[in-house]
């Protein structure tokens, strides 16, 4: 029986699609996420076959979240279901390591069909994305670029502190948050400010949102 795991801050959201897949008998969803933190951490202790992540989320967004669950658990695939149709987010979700990437204005009958594509290993991709591709507008390996991702050029936690501070954290809600002490967060926080050639932390947000390091 394929094990799937839900990722998604809406309980409606999660509601529904916990709901849709219920239907099929072959399937089962073995846990369900309200962050991204949550759902790295169920999926690196439970393996899903497929973990389906919302793209915006608190604490830990969908691409971080994919780039973690891919070390933690290479064999579970990633299903994107956002309603974002960005081509830049769309390039990093690649890069990431997901496999699937699914629009929420879908057909209900989508999530179903990238679901089964998935538990074959083959990528899915939504339809009018899809089509967008076979026109040569989106390659499915990321764009070369003037300047690369910041995905790239900061680490994990550090995108993980910028997403945080974002949210309007302290440093020491986000020391409290993370389980590191103030000191270390002001450390991170320097250092990102430094990388990115930013003055402050409104200057911060605005850049990290340009560049998809917040989704809003």
């Amino acid at each position: 029986m394929a094990r799937i795991l839900i990722a998604d801050d809406h309980d409606i959201v999660r509601r529904g699609v916990r709901d849709l897949l219920a239907e099929r008998t072959d399937w089962e969803i073995c846990a369900e996420a309200r962050n991204g933190a949550e759902a790295v951490e169920l999926t690196g202790r439970l393996k899903p076959d497929v973990a389906i992540l919302d793209l915006s989320m608190p604490d830990i967004n969908g691409i971080l979240a994919t780039r973690q669950i891919r070390k933690l658990s290479p064999d579970t695939e990633v299903l994107l279901f956002t309603m974002h149709e960005n081509e830049h987010l769309i390039h990093e979700v690649l890069a990431a390591g997901a496999r699937g990437y699914l629009v929420k204005s879908s057909a209900v009958g989508e999530l179903t069909r990238a679901i089964d594509q998935l538990l074959q290993h083959k990528p899915y991709l939504s339809p009018t994305i899809a089509e967008a591709v076979m026109d040569g507008h989106l390659q499915l390996e990321p764009k070369k670029r003037s300047s690369p991702s910041l995905y790239n050029q900061l680490s994990d936690r550090e995108i993980q502190i910028v997403q945080l501070l974002s949210q309007g954290l302290t440093s020491k809600r986000i020391g409290t948050s993370l389980g590191i002490s103030v000191k270390t967060v002001e450390t991170h926080r320097a250092n990102i400010m430094r990388k990115l050639s930013v003055g402050s932390i409104a200057e911060l947000v605005r850049y990290a949102i340009r560049n998809n390091l917040v989704i809003p």
